[in-house]
């Protein structure tokens, strides 16, 4: 299958290019789909078959649900059994945005899309691209991260099409993701509102809003592997490049300190060792291979290009890869998730 790219740019001809790919969605194929958190791998939620499709084309576990996107509240009725007034403080203050709300789901949706669950996992984006997709396709539009299952998510349409060149007819270019990282997932399903996933949305701003919230074990553990995933993210080793990722925690002298110590024992073995790295530490490395993630000052920036440094060492052949912890204010949570989940919980403690 030939793999067209067509770069938007705010004119008028980007409603052609929208609508073909909404028809694309209609007729059951897959897009590649800017949004502000990720890209997304978009088929219409609605069809079992485009579910299937999506699940293919990535290599995921069809186990794992996959998000449901809106572009209005009023779509949001048909396709769960109720609507909890936690639901609508939340969307008045957090949609459109990088925030995706679980619910119990109606019969509209099909078990194809939400991997076997009664429940659906839906986001209302705020990327102006994927809302117009929404509308000129289905209306629904099920999207996760169009990356190869496993790998880091792309934040950009040459990275998408890394991953999905010949097996999706389009790729939307809407430019480089604004946030980086997927959207935070708060599963309202059952009486206590519980995070599953950070992201965009801090643990902060959630509790400002609806107050007590548990936090899933699985965020920074592992989830039981009896038990089946309620969201992305949960169960399966995610965003990983090739090489083997080592985080190193603690004081930021001892974190130095530690790294430099096994990246002279890698070296010394032949293995070519990388340093994923803040702004403030990265000239005290000795190693050829050091990449700047930003400064700890600006998190937003770590969050944009924690996966593009992620591919980034696939691109330099690194071995093995020793990992900063970034533990920034806001957020750090998410960071630390899929940072945690790509070093397959590899932390040496200093």
């Amino acid at each position: 299958m030939y793999t067209e790219i067509i770069r938007l740019n705010g004119g008028a001809e980007d409603e052609a290019a929208i609508s073909k790919a909404g028809g694309l969605i209609k007729a059951g194929e897959l897009v590649g789909m800017p949004t502000e958190t990720v890209y997304g791998l978009a088929g219409d939620a609605l069809n079992p078959a485009s579910s299937k499709k999506i699940y293919a084309a990535k290599g995921r576990p069809s186990d794992n649900p996959l998000i449901v996107h809106i572009s209005d509240w009023d779509h949001l009725k048909p396709i769960v059994s109720e609507i909890p007034e936690s639901a609508k403080l939340l969307a008045d203050k957090f949609w459109p945005g990088p925030l995706t709300l679980i619910f119990n789901k109606s019969d509209l949706i099909p078990l194809e899309t939400t991997g076997g669950l009664e429940t659906v996992a839906v986001r209302m984006p705020i990327h102006p691209v994927a809302r117009a997709l929404i509308r000129e396709s289905t209306g629904y539009i099920a999207a996760p991260s169009a990356n190869a299952s496993g790998r880091p998510s792309c934040t950009t349409a040459e990275e998408v099409y890394e991953d999905m060149n010949g097996l999706i007819p389009l790729i939307l270019d809407g430019g480089p993701s604004d946030i980086g990282l997927e959207s935070t997932i708060l599963d309202l399903s059952d009486s206590v509102p519980e995070l599953l996933r950070p992201g965009g949305i801090s643990l902060s701003e959630l509790t400002a809003c609806l107050g007590n919230i548990k936090i899933n074990p699985a965020i920074d553990g592992v989830l039981d592997p009896a038990q089946k995933p309620k969201a992305p993210g949960m169960k399966y080793r995610h965003y990983a490049p090739k090489g083997r990722l080592i985080i190193v925690e603690g004081a930021r002298d001892k974190v130095v300190a530690a790294i430099n110590h096994e990246l002279m024992k890698a070296l010394s073995t032949g293995k070519r060792a990388a340093i994923i790295a803040s702004e403030e530490t990265a000239n005290k490395y000795k190693g050829d291979i050091v990449r700047s993630i930003g400064s700890l000052t600006d998190e937003s920036e770590i969050a944009r290009r924690l996966f593009n440094i992620l591919r980034e060492m696939d691109k330099l052949n690194a071995e093995l890869i020793f990992a900063e912890a970034f533990h920034t204010p806001r957020l750090g949570m998410a960071i630390m998730n899929r940072l945690i989940r790509a070093a397959g919980h590899n932390i040496i403690y200093v």
